[in-house]
């Protein structure tokens, strides 16, 4: 009867703080080793952001580079323009972003984001409207803003409950502890892991993050 009734529950449309305790119990009942982690650790955080131009561009200065380097060039971007906003960001200059932490190509990928903002060619408030499908195609037309990106984004923005960015190796190292794997998992390889998790993988992918930092603090303070 539990994978029965696992197998029916439905996502909500966004997912919240609210809703978040349902959809670990239904995940815990199709699969064991995400249960251990949500009673090891308890409920996973949401990790939110709020929807916006601010949140793509620290979404695409966290590509490939230390969580931590993209937040102090983010701040020092939000020092110097607050509220942040694409006219504001495309006022900067290449010699300003780089002092802010912009690499060249960053600089780039925002300079454009801004500028489809601007032009009309990307409308956030019409962008939370979509379905994931449709929210992934948007967004990954734009240059410098690929799937991880675009999961991201519908994951902590958007709230979408079955966001699932397969390429993140926080989520690749967690899915090969918590599963036993002899190897870390590609994106296709989680990919494939993560079909049974379905219509909660942003709920499995926000258990295997508590999971990659708690087991981490954990072993420090060992």
């Amino acid at each position: 009867m539990p994978e029965r009734a696992a197998a029916h529950a439905r996502a909500p449309r966004r997912l919240t703080e609210g809703a978040l305790p349902r959809c670990v119990a239904a995940l815990s009942e199709r699969d064991a080793d995400l249960a251990r982690v949500a009673r090891e650790y308890g409920m996973p955080q949401m990790w939110e952001r709020e929807e916006g131009f601010p949140t793509l561009v620290i979404t695409i200065l966290e590509q490939q580079v230390s969580l931590a380097s993209a937040a102090a060039a983010f701040a020092r971007l939000v020092a110097a323009a607050s509220p942040l906003t694409p006219e504001k960001f495309l006022a900067f200059d290449d010699a300003r972003l780089r002092s802010f932490g912009f690499s060249r190509q960053k600089a780039l990928y925002c300079r454009l984001l801004a500028r489809a903002v601007v032009e009309g060619e990307l409308d956030f408030a019409a962008l939370g409207a979509l379905d994931d499908d449709a929210a992934r195609a948007a967004l990954t037309r734009l240059k410098g803003v690929g799937a991880w990106t675009a999961e991201i984004y519908l994951l902590r923005a958007l709230g979408r409950p079955d966001a699932w960015p397969s390429g993140d190796l926080a989520l690749q190292l967690a899915a090969r502890e918590i599963k036993r794997l002899p190897a870390r998992p590609g994106p296709a390889e989680l990919d494939a892991l993560a079909e049974p998790w379905r219509p909660f993988r942003a709920v499995a992918a926000r258990l295997l993050w508590q999971h990659y930092l708690e087991s981490r603090r954990v072993a420090v303070r060992l």
